[in-house]
């Protein structure tokens, strides 16, 4: 018996089991025969860095139609269907099957499906033709204007996941060497993340953009034990994150100003709650935490919540673009229901669409196993 078995008596492992099971086993299978495709299988010639270097363009910039050659122009919100996605639909890829694949062995302890996720993690991480380097120096650069960007970042917000699952078989299933691979791996790009430009620029962000880094580097550190990072998380979750992003009604400001009001919103309600979920321990729930003014994770889904149950209901302006993609089914809505004592918000959370098809509602949605996080 895996020792993953040991953590079936939970309330919200059975809720999600209960839920997902169907749907995990389903999507597994469909992965079983896919092999593994890492960055090098998709070179570009606008590439500034070597095959192993991730490289992406910024969703937001366009060519200047009076001049191509030009430093290109920005328009928010609007993404630029031209951009080399090569890079960025391999990760996506990889976001999506190795927690698929892992969950189902969680669930039903066939090897085959952990055997086949460990593959993926060998190719990514390990196997030097075909692992990728730990930096995003050139994600979500602009022509004209930088080769790599700080909000480029966050295009590793789909590592997240895979990290997470990997803690769950690293031991269990590779050599000593080669799980010591993968989280030097990791240990390395969490070091890049806090050391390089790009990488504190986008931790200092006031938006998404560092909460989204937080998660990641979060679980990057819960994967290499290391306590400290999560401390200090923890830390700036209380001083910084909530002070500086929340509003007194529990929305987001500086999301509800963007071009794309009801997406980032969502997005940045689903990353502050799978981040609470990373950080909980027995001694510290930071869903519990609020500041003297009652500013939490329970408030702020307290105001997305109608939005999400009845889109109709949304005061701000539609979104540019996918407005009618969303919602789909946010982690935040079983979170905070779990957390907050909402029922409802589970409810919903099980009714919502689990697996979108929208690319640019994917690409806001690094969380489709929540299997993984509620064990």
């Amino acid at each position: 018996m895996n020792k993953s078995f040991e953590f079936s008596s939970s309330p919200a492992f059975s809720l999600v089991a209960s839920t997902d099971r169907e749907r995990i086993l389903r999507t597994a299978d469909l992965y079983l025969p896919i092999p593994p495709e890492t960055i090098t299988s998709h070179p570009s010639e606008r590439n500034p860095g070597g095959l192993h270097d991730y490289f992406s363009e910024g969703d937001y910039y366009w060519r200047n139609p009076a001049d191509p050659d030009a430093p290109c122009i920005h328009r928010d919100g609007y993404s630029n269907p031209d951009n080399f996605q090569g890079h960025r639909k391999a990760m996506v890829a990889l976001s999506v099957q190795v927690p698929a694949l892992t969950a189902a062995w969680i669930l039903c302890g066939d090897r085959r499906y952990a055997e086949h996720a460990v593959d993926h993690l060998l190719a990514w991480f390990v196997r030097p033709e075909t692992r990728m380097n730990p930096h995003l120096e050139y994600s979500q650069g602009v022509h004209g204007v930088t080769k790599g960007s700080s909000w480029g970042v966050i295009d590793s917000l789909h590592l997240t996941e895979v990290a997470r699952a990997a803690s769950f078989l690293l031991d269990a299933f590779m050599i000593s060497k080669e799980a010591q691979a993968v989280r030097d791996w990791f240990a390395s790009y969490l070091h890049w993340m806090k050391t390089s430009e790009n990488g504190a620029k986008e931790r200092a962000a006031a938006n998404n953009h560092a909460t989204a880094w937080a998660l990641q580097a979060s679980e990057f550190a819960r994967l290499i034990d290391d306590e400290e990072t999560r401390r200090n998380i923890r830390k700036w979750y209380r001083t910084v994150f909530l002070p500086n992003q929340m509003g007194l009604d529990g929305g987001f400001p500086r999301e509800l100003a963007r071009t794309k009001p009801y997406n980032y919103s969502i997005f940045n309600m689903d990353v502050m709650a799978t981040l609470c979920q990373s950080l909980r321990t027995p001694q510290e729930n930071l869903f519990d935490f609020t500041l003297e003014d009652g500013r939490g994770a329970c408030k702020a889904m307290e105001f997305l919540y109608p939005f999400l149950a009845d889109k109709s209901k949304w005061s701000y302006p539609r979104d540019v673009e996918h407005f009618d993609s969303l919602p789909v089914r946010s982690p935040s809505l079983l979170f905070c229901g779990l957390a907050c004592g909402r029922e409802e918000y589970v409810e919903l959370w099980k009714r919502l669409d689990p697996d979108p098809v929208d690319r640019e509602v994917i690409r806001n949605y690094p969380i489709r196993q929540p299997l993984l996080w509620v064990i």
